[in-house]
């Protein structure tokens, strides 16, 4: 049975902002869609995009995975490319003008790769895709007593990876190395509600607005 929870979910937005926004939504069916902004994040329910970003229907192009992580670019790799799918549809098709790789706090594969957690199926199909943040471990170096900081850190270097990553798909770089199109860093802290975006000309996460959370001193 379809969940009741949807059904009932479903009746609120069409009473509700469906009804409110529906030339919106007609407009959208008869021209498509244009979004500027494209925001890779987690598929952690906790982390929603459109919510976080008081989104309108059709402002934001969305794609969602593990630990929000961007691959290489590795065309000839004989494999499925989800995220770099969506990635060339953006970027190619839509002309986005911004990519924004949406990390958070208590990201669960994270924890994952960091604790080196048994495979939750023989496939290991989590394992294997969290492995591409190795390289960015690598640069944190050894983990230390304190797990709460290192953990926080490295959610932070995978969003950095991330961002380096894109620029080995050719499409990203041309537009980039033009000014057609930027690269932005964020990250979401679930508890707090507080905002980290990149600098990106000194590479440290800063709070958009406010004081930043206890953790943020203590990164340095």
């Amino acid at each position: 049975m379809f969940p009741e929870r949807l059904t009932n979910g479903y009746k609120a937005f069409l009473g509700g902002r469906f009804a409110s926004e529906r030339s919106r939504y007609e407009m959208l069916a008869e021209t498509g869609q244009r979004p500027e902004i494209m925001v890779i994040g987690c598929v952690d329910s906790r982390v929603s995009p459109e919510v976080i970003f008081d989104a309108a229907p059709g402002e934001l192009l969305v794609v969602r995975n593990v630990a929000n992580i961007v691959p290489p670019y590795e065309p000839d790799r004989d494999s499925q490319h989800g995220t770099s799918a969506a990635l060339e549809f953006g970027v190619q098709a839509l002309r986005v003008k911004h990519i924004v790789v949406l990390g958070h706090a208590f990201c669960g594969g994270i924890r994952a790769f960091a604790d080196e957690q048994e495979p939750l199926s023989p496939g290991d199909f989590i394992g294997r895709w969290m492995s591409q943040i190795a390289p960015a471990a690598e640069q944190l170096g050894a983990r230390g007593p304190d797990d709460f900081l290192y953990l926080r850190r490295l959610e932070l270097a995978a969003v950095e990876l991330s961002l380096r990553n894109l620029l080995t798909f050719p499409c990203v770089r041309i537009l980039v190395e033009r000014g057609k199109l930027e690269l932005h860093g964020a990250y979401f802290g679930v508890a707090t509600g507080q905002m980290l975006v990149r600098n990106p000309a000194t590479g440290h996460f800063e709070p958009v607005a406010g004081s930043g959370p206890d953790w943020l001193a203590r990164l340095g």
